[in-house]
């Protein structure tokens, strides 16, 4: 699904990017361009951050 129109970037980029250690908002935002245009993505964006980012600490804890 696509998250950010003004740049194209889709949930999955998000999740790869976050995946590869860009695990705060201003990375993605430098890496991607997510939320540099328009904005109205940026709350979308921060949730799939959120998810991931939570994923990953769960597996750490569980590890």
């Amino acid at each position: 699904m696509y998250v950010c129109l003004c740049k194209g970037i889709t949930d999955s980029q998000l999740r790869a990017a976050v995946a590869e250690g860009n695990t705060e908002f201003r990375d993605l935002k430098q890496e991607l361009g997510v939320g540099a245009q328009c904005g109205k993505c940026i709350p979308v964006a921060l949730a799939i951050l959120a998810e991931e980012n939570a994923k990953a600490q769960l597996y750490y804890e569980v590890a």
